[in-house]
């Protein structure tokens, strides 16, 4: 858990994180914003910014988290933003936990307990990414209908029908064509995503970086990136196994209608599992300290 007690950081300090994060984002950044600007869409990357809802300059600003105290007279400056408070003991400019909006208790205990059944519950490898294939079983209405299929429709329904689909996540699950909602071995809801969600989820690991800007800025930006870029890089494997053809942008499809490339899609949910663990842990430990603090002062 982060202490109560809070780390100060001089301006040069806290100055060169905040360069290198607006640098570590900014290049996935200026390229949507180009691309709006163009009137083009991507595919893969605009999800990141469309179906996250984060604004691109929000994701560009860097804010130190809870528990950092930034000193110098450059700090005063963050005290533009909300949440940020001027303090003496230590001197300087923080984030103050006791702005955190007593409304949104209940969702902060609820994403404490939320990340804590995701994180120790048992990973599944086996779903072979076939929630992309459900949402395109049996209809013309296609998700992204300027890209074209790898497969007809008729060789779609037969490899969704001859592979077991087990769907934990909704946010998945609510686009599965009516048709394919019955072959679930699964019925997610969002009332239940706490006893349906999992670590070996790609869209469950995406969604680590949805949770961590919606604490900003008591999370700290380095966190948020680290879940953003964590997205970004399930969000080309999502894709690449899908039954979308997204070749001449530079991505090969994974086959998962075949045994080499099922195991080739498992090899990535192993790896973004990993990647995932210690951010989900962090964004714990951000709960913890929230609550701790806020919890000794807040009626129930």
């Amino acid at each position: 858990m982060t202490s109560l007690h809070p780390t100060t950081l001089a301006f040069e300090d806290w100055n060169l994180r905040k360069t290198r994060h607006e640098n570590r984002v900014a290049p996935f950044v200026e390229a949507h914003l180009a691309r709006s600007s163009a009137g083009e869409c991507h595919p893969i990357y605009d999800f990141l910014f469309e179906y996250y809802s984060l604004r691109p300059s929000l994701l560009l600003r860097w804010h130190p988290g809870v528990g950092i105290v930034l000193t110098g007279p450059e700090a005063l400056a963050c005290l533009a933003f909300p949440h940020y408070r001027e303090r003496e003991n230590p001197a300087g400019v923080s984030v103050c936990p006791q702005t955190f909006k007593i409304e949104r208790l209940p969702f902060l205990r609820w994403l404490r307990q939320f990340l804590r059944n995701v994180q120790t519950r048992p990973p599944f490898f086996g779903c072979s990414g076939l929630h992309e294939w459900a949402m395109v079983y049996q209809t013309r209405n296609v998700r992204h209908p300027a890209w074209p299929l790898r497969f007809c429709a008729d060789t779609i329904a037969r490899i969704v029908e001859s592979l077991p689909i087990c769907c934990s996540h909704y946010d998945a699950f609510r686009f599965f064509t009516p048709a394919a909602e019955p072959l679930n071995r699964l019925r997610p809801t969002r009332q239940l995503a706490d006893q349906f969600d999992q670590p070996g989820c790609l869209h469950a690991n995406m969604d680590l970086y949805k949770w961590s800007y919606k604490l900003a800025p008591f999370t700290s930006s380095e966190l948020v990136a680290d879940a953003f870029l964590l997205a970004r890089d399930i969000r080309e494997i999502d894709m690449r196994a899908s039954p979308y053809d997204f070749s001449n942008l530079g991505f090969a499809p994974i086959p998962i209608e075949t045994t080499p490339g099922r195991t080739e899609y498992e090899g990535f949910q192993r790896s973004f599992h990993q990647r995932a663990i210690p951010i989900r842990e962090r964004l714990l430990d951000v709960c913890e300290t929230l609550l701790e603090q806020l919890e000794s002062t807040t009626p129930e």
